[in-house]
């Protein structure tokens, strides 16, 4: 069994303001949520990161919205500026130190920040999952949330393995015992 860690990307404040709240949201932290307590009853590392964008964007560093969203604080928390978790950022050292290889992604905003996140860590050589059901993001104009969701799943196929969050503990569990 390889070293595990789940990341959750950009689960902060702004992301659920009324009226603005991305698709699905009391579903996305309840799923995300319990997959981080089971994360962390099996000792998996959980890295939370969080985005800090420039003066007057939602994302604000110091502001309200940049903060972590409250019911997934706890954790080793990466911040970054770009949509690339990785990049110029210290997540790679932090799960090299801890010996990880493989990488459950979570979080918002599916098209940019998870995408990014997702193909970088292929290209770096981990074994990667998306949680199928643990990321979303908004209508785009052109497109619904949903349909922007269920696209990632698919392409992202190319560079990760694609689970529900309840498959994916039930084989945690299933390789504890």
């Amino acid at each position: 069994m390889s070293k595990r860690a789940l990341l959750i990307i950009d689960v902060q404040q702004a992301m659920f303001n009324e009226g603005e709240q991305v698709h699905n949201a009391n579903a996305l932290l309840q799923t995300i949520t319990t997959l981080k307590a089971k994360a962390e009853s099996m000792d998996i590392p959980v890295f939370l990161i969080q985005h800090e964008a420039l003066e007057g964007k939602p994302l604000e560093l110091g502001t309200t919205g940049w903060e972590i969203h409250p019911r997934v604080k706890g954790g080793t928390v990466i911040h970054k500026m770009t949509p690339d978790s990785f990049h110029q950022t210290d997540l790679h050292e932090q799960l090299q130190t801890r010996g990880v290889e493989e990488l459950f992604l979570t979080g918002i905003q599916s098209e940019v920040c998870v995408d990014t996140t997702c193909r970088r860590a292929f290209s770096m050589g981990y074994k990667v999952t998306l949680v199928s059901d643990a990321h979303s993001t908004w209508d785009s104009g052109v497109l619904k949330a949903e349909d922007i969701i269920h696209h990632h799943n698919g392409v992202l196929r190319w560079f990760a393995d694609v689970a529900q969050s309840s498959h994916i503990i039930e084989n945690w569990e299933n390789e504890r015992s």
